[in-house]
C-alpha cells in the first residue's frame, strides 16, 4: 500500500507540475506592460509606406509611452536585411512585417518566436497560422483599376477577362511578372478553379499580347493610370484611397488576396515593446487606425473608407505562394518567354 501511495503521489506531483509549466508558459507568452515600458521603444522593419503607419505609432507610442523605430522596405528587402542579420549574429528588429512568401522563409530559418496576440482572436479563421509563429493583421485585395475621367461607365472593364478586348490594347499597365513577385504569383494563381484555372497559361498570354504597359512594382500602376498614360491595370484596391486623382477599381466577383502578417523577433532586444505593439496593431484601435490609410484589415466590421470595402472582404480568395523552385521556373522561363517572346 506504501508502495501504491508513493506511486500516485509521484504521478499527482508530475501533473501538477506539467500544470504548473504550461500556466507559466501561457503567462510569459504575454507582454509585460511595465517591462515594455522599461525597454522604451521597439525596432520594426516593415512593408507599409511610413505615413500609413504615421496614425498607428503615434496612437501606439500615446497607449505605452513607447517609441517606434521604423524601417520600410518592400517584402524582398525586409526579408533580405533580417536574414543577414540574423545569419550575420547581429539582427536588429524586435518585429518584421511583410507578406506571406517572406515570412514563410524567414520562419524557416528560425528567425521568429511564438507569439498569438489576444487582439487576434476574432479574426477570420481562414487566415490564422496554427504554430503561431506570425499573425496575419491585413490583406491585400487585387483588382482592375481606372481612369475615371478618361473610362466611360459603359466601357469599364467587368472582369479580368475583359482586358483582353482589343479596346485597351496598348493601355493596360501590370507590374513586369518576370521580375516583380507578387504578380507572377497573381498570375500563376489564377490556375484556382474560381478563375478557370485550366486557362491560366493562355490568360497571361493573352495579356501579353495586349502590350502591355510594363513597371517594377504594383505602385507605379495607379500614377500610370492617374497621368492617363495607361487607362487601366492591375493593382492592389487600396490604392484608390492612398493615390489622389480620377482612378477607381472594378468590382469583381473574386479577388486574389496576399495577407501581410507581423512576426516577432526570436532574438528581440525589446521583447515586452515588441509584443505590446504586435498586439495593439491587430486590436480595433490598431486596425482603426491603418484602416483609415485604405488599408483592408481583419478586425470584424473594420474597413478603409473605399466605396463597397465591405462588399471587397467576402468575395476574397487567399493567395497560394509557389515553391521557390516553381517562382524561379514562373519568373525566369514561363513569363519570361510569354512577355519577352521575339
Amino acid at each position: 500500500m506504501t508502495g501504491l501511495f508513493n506511486c500516485r503521489r509521484v504521478i499527482l506531483s508530475a501533473v501538477v507540475f506539467a500544470l504548473s509549466m504550461l500556466a507559466g508558459n501561457g503567462s510569459a507568452q504575454q507582454a509585460n506592460i511595465d517591462a515594455g515600458k522599461k525597454e522604451g521603444k521597439v525596432v520594426v522593419y516593415g512593408s507599409v509606406v511610413p505615413q500609413a503607419m504615421n496614425g498607428l505609432h503615434q496612437a501606439f507610442k500615446s497607449k505605452y509611452g513607447i517609441d517606434v523605430e521604423y524601417w520600410r522596405g518592400s517584402s524582398t528587402q525586409v526579408s533580405e536585411r533580417a536574414l543577414t542579420e540574423w545569419r550575420a549574429g547581429k539582427p536588429g528588429f524586435d518585429v518584421a512585417e511583410g507578406n506571406r512568401g517572406v515570412q514563410l522563409i524567414m520562419k524557416d530559418e528560425g528567425l521568429f518566436a511564438k507569439y498569438v496576440p489576444p487582439a487576434s482572436e476574432k479574426f477570420p479563421p481562414q487566415f490564422k497560422e496554427k504554430d503561431g509563429l506570425i499573425t496575419p493583421w491585413r490583406v491585400l485585395p487585387i483588382s482592375i483599376l481606372y481612369n475615371t475621367d478618361l473610362v466611360k461607365p459603359n466601357d469599364m472593364p467587368k472582369t479580368l477577362d475583359d482586358l483582353l478586348n482589343p479596346r485597351w490594347t496598348g493601355k493596360i499597365s501590370i507590374p513586369d511578372p518576370t521580375r516583380h513577385t507578387t504578380t507572377a504569383q497573381f498570375l500563376w494563381n489564377l490556375r484556382q478553379k474560381q478563375f478557370e484555372g485550366d486557362k491560366w497559361l493562355d490568360y497571361a498570354r493573352g495579356l501579353a499580347k495586349q502590350k502591355p504597359i510594363l513597371v517594377e512594382s504594383l505602385a507605379p500602376v495607379t500614377p500610370n493610370i492617374i497621368k492617363g498614360e495607361a487607362l487601366v491595370g492591375i493593382a492592389y484596391i487600396k490604392y484608390v484611397k492612398q493615390y489622389k486623382g480620377p482612378v477607381g477599381y472594378v468590382p469583381l466577383d473574386k479577388y486574389l488576396t496576399d495577407p501581410n502578417y507581423l512576426s516577432l523577433s526570436a532574438k528581440s532586444a525589446h521583447p515586452n515593446a515588441a509584443k505590446l505593439y504586435i498586439d495593439f496593431a491587430c486590436s480595433p484601435e490598431g486596425q482603426k487606425e491603418i484602416a483609415e490609410d485604405g488599408e483592408f484589415v481583419l478586425a470584424p466590421g473594420i474597413y478603409p473608407p473605399i466605396k463597397d470595402a465591405d462588399k471587397v472582404a467576402p468575395r476574397m480568395v487567399f493567395m497560394e505562394n509557389p515553391s521557390e523552385e516553381e517562382f524561379k521556373k514562373l519568373m525566369t522561363v514561363t513569363f519570361r518567354e510569354i512577355f519577352f517572346a521575339k
